[in-house]
């Protein structure tokens, strides 16, 4: 049976240890893609701000893990693993894990949250394997390789393509209240993240649609006008800044999000995100 298949599970160690420290190299072999640039910016800021170690640092610990892992052949090779962490609320922590070769570690690649009951049933051989779905799949609404482009396109454009929610309909309206404000101007721009460790990971869902996780890259300009100042960027921001902040600040941030994409011509085509987590990698003052 596939559940009996021995995996690693995430090790949290890796992480407390590194959050505890603020210090990337202590998880750096256990994280890979999206996952890596948004942990290894946050402990870089962090640091910055107190070199002596994280002193709000509380260890994460996880619970009641569930493992769905897909039939394959070859390298490389991923799982997902569905936990109950003790931060985040009733959130479900879902990681995914790639491996490249046999000799190289399980590194997480992707980490979102979400909603209790929101995980779907997958669908599943007798002997309990998981079906990966292809990422040029014909037969979901959007192929998996489409999708971090298509999320680019819909912050700036709108369409159809995504069901309204907080990460879609919810976060155009934030940005669009935001766009102009007294003295300062915010322009977005969305681009995807689609090569080598940042590559999307389908699973078959029982409904013969999708749970596909994807990564998205996102820059945010401000700009002050004439006589006006940007304001004053927290620690955090200003410790991941480059050059001196006058007249503009762009700052870059990097997203993974996972999503449900329903079967081709079956009801609703509408993708549904589930959860995405979001964090600044780098910003650039001038």
């Amino acid at each position: 049976m596939a559940a009996r298949v021995r995996v690693q599970m995430f090790d949290s160690e890796p992480h407390n240890a590194a959050d505890k420290a603020y210090d990337t190299s202590l998880d750096a072999g256990h994280v890979t893609g999206a996952l890596s640039d948004i942990d290894a910016a946050r402990l870089t800021a962090g640091r910055a701000g107190s070199p002596q170690g994280n002193p709000d640092h509380a260890p994460l610990t996880l619970s009641d893990a569930r493992f769905t892992i897909p039939k394959k052949a070859g390298w490389p090779r991923w799982f997902l693993a569905d936990a109950q962490g003790n931060k985040g609320g009733e959130s479900r922590w879902l990681f995914v894990f790639t491996r490249d070769a046999l000799d190289q570690p399980w590194e997480a690649a992707f980490l979102t949250l979400v909603a209790p009951g929101e995980v779907p049933a997958f669908k599943k051989d007798a002997d309990g394997w998981a079906e990966p779905v292809p990422a040029d799949s014909a037969g979901l609404a959007v192929p998996p390789q489409d999708l971090s482009q298509d999320y680019a396109t819909y912050l700036k454009d709108g369409g159809d393509t995504f069901a309204a929610g907080p990460h879609t309909s919810g976060w155009r309206e934030q940005r669009a209240e935001n766009a102009t404000r007294p003295g300062l101007a915010t322009q977005y721009i969305d681009e995807p993240l689609t090569g080598g460790d940042y590559a999307p990971l389908a699973l078959r869902t029982a409904d013969g649609g999708a749970l596909v996780f994807f990564a998205t890259r996102h820059f945010e300009k401000q700009t002050a006008h004439t006589g006006s100042s940007v304001p004053t960027p927290d620690e955090a921001v200003l410790a991941l800044t480059k050059g001196e902040i006058k007249q503009s600040l762009t700052m870059e941030f990097v997203s993974n999000e996972v999503v449900l994409t329903p079967p081709r011509a079956s009801g609703d085509q509408r993708v549904t995100i589930l959860g995405r987590v979001q964090g600044l990698t780098s910003a650039q003052g001038e």
